[in-house]
């Protein structure tokens, strides 16, 4: 019979506590890089909507002012 020590009976439980808090490091590793396209995403995005903003507005501005309906 063989004793184990309680070190041998918690280094299961250490192995399994660092392997997720690799799976954790890798998803938040992951999740950063997708924030970071997202938010890339987001900014030409919005560059996009100022610019057909911007021509929205030129072709308003050239519409006649009083034009009479028949």
């Amino acid at each position: 019979m063989t004793t184990s020590s309680p070190i041998d009976a918690l280094a299961p439980r250490v192995e399994q506590l660092l392997e997720q808090y690799q799976q954790l490091q890798q998803a938040y590793s992951d999740l950063q890089a997708q924030l970071a396209t997202i938010t890339q995403e987001r900014d030409s995005l919005r560059l996009r909507l100022q610019a057909a903003r911007a021509r929205v507005d030129a072709l308003i501005e050239r519409l006649p002012v009083n034009q009479e309906r028949p």
